[in-house]
């Protein structure tokens, strides 16, 4: 699905005459998981070789400077 998305902007930034990227990687963060899914490599891999000018790779996830609470209340999730 990364690969394919990364074809599909690729394919609209060449139309449009862009020649050369910046690239923003952001994970879901906070209490969700900071690292960016597998996708991201293969999107990246993709847009390198497209053939677009890649200018800087920029991870933008939103990192907690305190403590969050996870959802879910004193006594955590009843199943």
């Amino acid at each position: 699905a990364g690969m394919r998305a990364a074809m599909f902007v690729m394919e609209q930034a060449k139309a449009a005459g862009i020649n050369a990227v910046h690239i923003l990687v952001r994970a879901p963060g906070g209490v969700k998981s900071r690292t960016p899914g597998p996708a991201t490599q293969a999107a990246i891999r993709t847009i390198a070789r497209s053939g677009l000018a890649i200018g800087r790779i920029e991870d933008v996830t939103p990192i907690p400077h305190d403590s969050v609470r996870k959802k879910g209340g004193r006594r955590g999730r009843r199943v």
